[in-house]
């Protein structure tokens, strides 16, 4: 085990010109950054896993933020923040952007190396903070004290076997660890080897407390504050936060689950990134055929927004249209769902129907007989049905012609809205935006197979879908 973690270690620890080459840039970047700081009487620091030499080879990025006064206007700091981040990144020639997160700033691109400068607030205490980047100053003050140069490779170690099996990352296209929650990791539990062994072990609601800031008495409490958080670790500059609040539930026992099949079988192979081809229309086919199953897509182009934004959105959407579908007048049975996104033109809602198709004709299960109100109600409004209305165990019952007997005719029917009906039924506000603009429902294969064509992403989420990861 020890000889392969020497071997990976090796593999991704960077080289000293790659190091060299970022370090000069990242030194010179604060320099400037500190000189026109001054203008405003704010500072600048580096932040990021470039402080605590915690990055991956290939890493081209890092970020530094000016912390203005926490008096100055928010406005203010914003517009200055921007000034400065333009003129850093001009004086290094290199050519910027404006991004947008709480507040907006400076994305630039120099000698091909991606540099993040980021307002924020100098604050005393996190009791004033006014928004998430003012955090992070004191992020980098505390892992100043509690970070040695020891634990770098044990960080680098776990940031490459989750990245490996997609799981770094707090963004919530990937609902993974975030780097600062891997170096916390390491710091309690002092080495890759020893976080797996007390992974294996975790239980749903796992806390973890670094600064000691609750008694075991108040675990309870806890997991009731962080509720369906599967892993709580407590930010030790923030006790009310937990920093892994991303980590989805199906993460977290991938974790584990690959934790223990490392321990029990090492190879490099967890440290590998898996190559998976696009499924095939053969393949594709197969599987349906199999399942007995119908699959509908619903395709349309995505809103221009951060992945951020657009992943939950998208996520949202699915639960809906699912719920509308199996509302009990339509009678639709949806088995599993799923969403895709190139964050660019194409967004994909995958259903695939346990019933989709229905016959002509749906009873209606009425009132007791005994409920007059109801029942005159009732009787009133399928005076014509087809069948009835007759009485059925105590009941009044109606049989009636549906109206949707194919599953793509109601969605499009429930989409084919303006915006503002599609949101108050309760479609997510950019989904609707889009929707509005344009959409397909379709569930031939063919259909399928000209987007695997058009992006092969797409038919790897399709190969993801039919072979799920066992976790146990």
């Amino acid at each position: 085990m020890e000889k392969i973690l020497q071997e990976v270690l090796k593999e991704i620890t960077p080289k000293k010109e790659e190091k060299e080459r970022l370090m000069k840039l990242a030194e010179k970047t604060l320099k400037l950054a500190k000189k026109f700081a001054k203008n405003y009487g704010a500072k600048a620091i580096l932040a990021g896993s470039i402080t605590r030499d915690t990055w991956l080879p290939g890493k081209k990025e890092f970020d530094v933020f000016i912390l203005f006064p926490e008096e100055m206007k928010e406005e203010e700091m914003e517009k200055a923040g921007l000034e400065i981040g333009k003129k850093v990144i001009e004086e290094l020639n290199g050519e910027f952007k404006i991004e947008y997160a709480e507040h907006p700033y400076v994305s630039g691109l120099v000698d091909n190396i991606d540099i993040d400068i980021v307002p924020c607030y100098a604050l005393k205490s996190l009791k004033k903070i006014k928004s998430a980047v003012d955090r992070t100053p004191f992020h980098v003050k505390y892992l100043e004290k509690k970070f040695s140069s020891k634990l770098s490779k044990e960080v680098r170690l776990l940031k490459k076997f989750l990245d490996a099996n997609s799981l770094y990352g707090a963004d919530l296209k990937t609902e993974g660890f975030s780097g600062y929650t891997c170096e916390l990791l390491i710091i309690k539990f002092k080495s890759f080897l020893n976080l797996l062994k007390q992974a294996v072990n975790w239980k749903p609601g796992e806390i973890i407390d670094l600064e000691k800031f609750y008694e075991e008495k108040d675990y309870p409490i806890l997991r009731k504050k962080f509720k369906n958080q599967p892993l709580i670790v407590i930010d030790p500059t923030d006790k009310n936060r937990n920093t892994a609040a991303a980590l989805s539930i199906y993460n977290f026992f991938k974790f584990k689950k690959l934790a223990n099949d490392f321990l029990k079988n090492p190879s490099k192979s967890f440290f590998e990134e898996k190559k998976l081809q696009p499924m095939s229309f053969e393949e594709f086919v197969k599987k349906k055929e199999e399942r007995g199953t119908n699959f509908v897509f619903v395709v349309f182009s995505p809103p221009k927004v951060v992945p951020d934004i657009l992943w939950p959105q998208l996520r949202k959407f699915a639960t809906r249209l699912q719920n509308i579908l199996e509302e009990r007048k339509y009678e639709f049975k949806v088995f599993g769902k799923d969403v895709y996104t190139n964050e660019k033109d194409l967004a994909v809602v995958l259903l695939e129907m346990e019933i989709s198709s229905l016959p002509a004709i749906q009873k209606m299960i009425g009132p007791l007989v005994f409920d007059l109100d109801d029942s005159e109600r009732f009787l009133e409004k399928h005076k014509n049905a087809l069948a009835g209305p007759y009485v059925e165990d105590k009941f009044w019952v109606a049989e009636v012609r549906r109206r949707f007997l194919r599953v793509e005719d109601k969605i499009f029917d429930s989409l084919n809205k303006p915006s503002e009906i599609l949101k108050a039924k309760g479609i997510p506000n950019l989904i609707a935006d889009s929707l509005a603009k344009g959409f397909e429902v379709f569930s031939e294969n063919e259909k399928i197979f000209k987007l695997v064509e058009k992006d092969e992403n797409f038919g790897i989420f399709l190969r993801k879908y039919f072979e799920k990861e066992k976790l146990i």
